[in-house]
């Protein structure tokens, strides 16, 4: 079992920058991949980004592509999602996610969830 806690989400306005973060307990953070999706209300739950184990590998969706940075720091058991150049479309819950297989963009690879942070960017 993977245990994983969002913080860091908030309200910024457009054009402004957030980091969020995860920490996760119960399995070794170096054996999972990781990632980010995001629900905006109405909407289905969409990718954003995923990274590697070590942390060498790194995938985007188009829309976050330039603006978005995901990280790990194995040694702190977290993954963070630098986010800049914020715009109002960007407002949604976003969740963490491990997966104990790979960094793939499918929301079905992942087998635990966070419980979501809120990002709301205002225009």
């Amino acid at each position: 079992q993977v245990q994983l806690v969002e913080s860091g989400g908030g309200l910024v306005q457009a054009g402004g920058s957030l980091r969020l973060s995860c920490a996760a307990s119960g399995r070794t953070f170096s054996s999972i991949a990781m990632a980010w999706f995001r629900q905006a209300p109405g909407k289905e739950r969409e990718f954003v980004t995923a990274i590697s184990r070590s942390g060498t590998s790194t995938r985007y969706s188009d829309s976050v592509k330039g603006r978005f940075t995901i990280s790990r720091d194995n040694a702190k058991n977290t993954v963070y999602l630098q986010m800049n150049s914020l715009k109002p479309e960007d407002t949604a819950v976003y969740y963490c996610a491990a997966s104990n297989r790979n960094y793939y963009s499918s929301p079905t690879n992942y087998n635990y969830w966070g419980q979501g942070t809120q990002v709301t960017v205002s225009s």
